[in-house]
Order: C-alpha cells, then sequence, then structure tokens
C-alpha cells in the first residue's frame, strides 16, 4: 500500500480508518464483488473508477453498515460494521459524512435546517447549531442561501449543499457518491475544487465513487492553496501521494495504488480505461 505524505503535514499510512478484507456480496445469482480487499489511511483521498455495475456504489453501502456483505470482513473506525448492531452502526454513522449523488436533500426545509438535520438529531445547542451551520456553508461559499429552499438552488448549489451537510459535524470520514454527476463541467470543476480544499485543509479522510475521469485526475494532479483561496497544480511529482485510486473490474480490485502507479500501469485494460 502506497503510504500519505507528510512534506505537507498529512499523517504517515500506519492507520487505516476503513479497511475491506475479501469482501463479497452477491444479489441472486449475481456475484457484486469479489474477495474485494482495500484500506483506506487517515488523511488519506482514495478515488474509486469502474464502469457500472462493477460495485463501486455497493462499497459506500457496505462502509455505511446499510448492507452486510455475504463474506470477508469492513472495518470502520476500528469498528467490525458487518456484524454490528443497527444502535452501534448509527453511532458509528455520527463520524461519517456521506454526499449522495443527487443531493437528496428535504425539499420541504431550509438550506439552514437541511445542513443542521444532523445536529438537530443530536440535540447540539441551538447557537451551537447556527454557529457550525453557518461555517459549513461558507466553506461551500454558500452563506448567503440559509433561508432558501433547495427549489430556489441550481444542482451546482444544491450540490454544495449537500457538501455542507455532510462536513457540519466534522467527520472522520466522508463518502462522495458520484459528487459531479449530471453536472456541467464548470460546475463539476467548481465542486472538485471544494473536495480538494476540504482534503487539505481539514484531512478527512475520503472515499470517492467517481464516473468522470478528469475529476480524480484533477484530485490527484492538484492541491488547495489557502493564501490563493484556489486549487493550484502540485508541485514537485505533479502528483498527491495523500490521493489514490481504486479500480474495480467484474466486482474485483485491479488497481490500487497512486496517480504515478497509474499513470506507469501497463495493464492493457487499465490502459484503455484511463485513456
Amino acid at each position: 500500500m502506497p503510504e500519505i505524505a507528510t512534506s505537507n503535514g498529512f499523517p504517515t499510512a500506519a492507520e487505516a480508518v476503513l479497511e475491506f478484507k475479501e469482501v463479497e456480496l452477491g444479489f441472486g445469482q449475481h456475484l457484486v464483488l469479489r474477495g474485494v480487499s482495500f484500506r483506506l489511511h487517515r488523511g488519506e483521498t482514495k478515488i474509486l473508477f469502474g464502469v457500472a455495475g462493477s460495485g463501486k456504489s455497493v462499497l459506500l453501502k457496505l462502509a455505511l453498515g446499510l448492507l452486510k456483505p455475504d463474506a470477508g470482513t469492513i472495518i470502520v473506525l476500528g469498528k467490525e460494521v458487518s456484524s454490528m448492531p443497527e444502535q452501534e452502526l448509527f453511532e458509528l454513522r455520527r463520524k461519517i459524512g456521506m454526499v449522495f449523488q443527487e443531493s437528496a436533500l428535504f425539499d420541504s426545509l431550509t438550506v439552514e435546517e437541511n445542513v443542521a438535520f444532523r445536529l438537530i438529531e443530536e440535540h447540539a445547542p441551538a447557537n451551537e447549531i447556527r454557529e457550525r451551520v453557518t461555517e459549513a456553508l461558507r466553506f461551500v461559499e454558500l452563506e448567503h442561501t440559509l433561508q432558501k429552499f433547495p427549489s430556489e438552488l441550481s444542482g451546482g448549489m444544491r450540490r454544495r449543499v449537500a457538501i455542507a451537510r455532510a462536513i457540519v459535524n466534522k467527520p472522520e470520514i466522508i463518502l462522495y457518491d458520484s459528487p459531479t454527476g449530471g453536472l456541467d463541467p464548470i460546475t463539476s470543476t467548481t465542486i472538485v475544487e471544494l473536495l480538494i480544499k476540504q482534503r487539505d485543509v481539514y484531512q478527512t479522510s475520503a472515499l470517492m465513487v467517481t464516473h468522470r475521469l478528469q475529476d480524480g485526475f484533477t484530485m490527484a494532479t492538484h492541491c488547495y492553496d489557502q493564501q490563493k483561496g484556489q486549487m493550484v497544480p502540485t508541485k514537485g511529482s505533479g502528483t498527491n501521494t495523500n490521493t489514490t485510486f481504486l479500480i474495480l473490474r467484474d466486482g474485483r480490485v485491479i488497481f490500487d495504488g497512486t496517480g504515478q502507479d497509474l499513470a506507469a500501469n501497463t495493464d492493457e485494460y487499465i490502459r484503455e480505461y484511463i485513456s
């Protein structure tokens, strides 16, 4: 497994926050995952590639405990989730942020109420909720939308609100399910810049499913410059070793490594896939 870079203040690769060990899952006669194993280290962003039906989104559901594997072990933040009771899973999920492909906002709630939803469920003090919601919306540059409803926002703005909701309680892991799906290229770039900002400012571990190769490569070749307030190309090697790639094919992991490893890979299928 690649180590996490330390030159930019990221931790070493000693600690895994998420680990799959020989995980298998099938639906009826169809085996979706076939002995999948990988680790997500603290501070690392791992980008999942693969054609439709290769099992990418299923991995996220397994990590949340929404699905149970037929075989293998899944460890999240030191807890084995595949046999964990629902109440314990509920507590564990408090430490995980989730950004759904279609934002999944509550249409009847304002932006403020959407972002605050988990904090309200946790009975946080009202003044703390308002402060943390404002901070999260400021992070995604939507502080001015507090009293708006999702129907008043563009698709890109709704996706940014979904990110704010995922980060409002400062999770230890964020799961992104096609965060730029259905968005135009310019809006997609805005979303990717926010993901890079979250990675580099808060160093949050993340697992990101995407159908857009460009999103993954942008994540791997750019960093967030806090002084300039924008993403810039990574210096030196040109890739972030804290951003890695996982490629699935027919339910199996066929690649797990850094951007440099991926660029140098000679497997015919992988070369064709990323070309």
